[in-house]
């Protein structure tokens, strides 16, 4: 992946995050009886993927209710500091030229090629599926 693919990409990601946890506030705010729910894994199965409750879990966090966010998925507080450092990060590599913001995903990514990082991963993503499970979320 080229330096600008992968800023445009994550840049994307956030707009789209962001967007997302406005139109989430504005559907709560008017009341709406939507159902909003769009992971397929539980629509299809009535079980929680290792990633339900991330939009919750990253508005929580946003409110500044950290401790309400670990507990609903502690994966929405990883993706909340995504959200607000790789912008800022890739603003700054812009302003000064610079690649740090690359540099750091290909040391990420090769460090996550290790296997044992790997698996000590899967295990977590595993260990909070069943948190997700076990809270019936």
């Amino acid at each position: 992946m080229t330096r600008n693919k992968l800023y445009y990409l994550v840049l994307s990601a956030c707009i789209l995050g962001y967007s997302w946890l406005l139109f989430l506030k504005l559907a709560v705010v008017k009341k709406s009886n939507l159902d909003l729910t769009v992971c397929l894994f539980k629509r299809i199965t009535s079980l929680p993927c290792p990633s339900c409750g991330i939009t919750r879990s990253v508005s929580y966090f946003f409110n500044g209710e950290i401790i309400n966010s670990l507990f609903l998925n502690p994966f929405g507080a990883i993706a909340a500091i995504i959200m607000i450092v790789s912008p800022v990060w890739i603003i700054f590599d812009f302003i000064k030229k610079k690649q740090s913001f690359f540099d750091f995903y290909k040391k990420a990514e090769h460090l996550i090629r290790n296997k044992t990082i790997a698996i000590s991963l899967i295990g977590l993503v595993i260990l909070n599926w069943i948190w997700n499970i076990y809270k019936h979320l």
